[in-house]
C-alpha cells in the first residue's frame, strides 16, 4: 500500500527542526517507507570513501543525508513562506494538493 506524504520529489521545502533549521531546498528523493526525504544542501554529512573509478583519490566527501518528513514544510509558491498542505478535488476529479495559507494549488 502506498503511503501519502505531504511532500513530493521536486518540491521546495523549509526545514523547521534539527541542525539545518531555517534552510530551504529542493527535494531530491522521497522514501515513504521510512518517512524520510533527501533535500538538496540540507543535513550534510561527511562520508569516508575508498578509491574507486568515480573518485580515484578516495577520501572524505560531503553529501546529503535523509531527514524526517515531519521536519519539513512545503514552501507556498505565491508567498515563498512555509505552509501546511491540504488535499481537495480538482477540476478533473483527482485529488490535488493546495497551500492552506493562500489556497493556491501546488503542482
Amino acid at each position: 500500500m502506498n503511503k501519502k506524504l505531504h511532500i513530493k520529489k521536486g518540491d521546495m521545502v523549509y526545514v523547521n527542526a534539527g541542525e539545518s533549521k531555517g534552510k530551504t531546498g529542493r527535494v531530491l528523493s522521497v522514501k515513504p517507507k521510512e518517512d524520510r526525504a533527501i533535500v538538496e544542501g540540507v543535513n550534510m554529512v561527511s562520508k569516508h570513501t575508498k578509491p574507486n573509478s568515480k573518485n580515484p583519490q578516495g577520501g572524505i566527501i560531503k553529501q546529503e543525508a535523509a531527514i524526517h518528513v515531519s521536519n519539513l514544510m512545503v514552501v507556498d509558491p505565491t508567498t515563498g513562506k512555509p505552509t501546511k498542505i491540504g488535499r481537495r478535488m480538482g477540476e478533473n476529479g483527482k485529488l490535488v494538493r493546495y497551500a492552506k495559507k493562500s489556497g493556491e494549488e501546488i503542482k
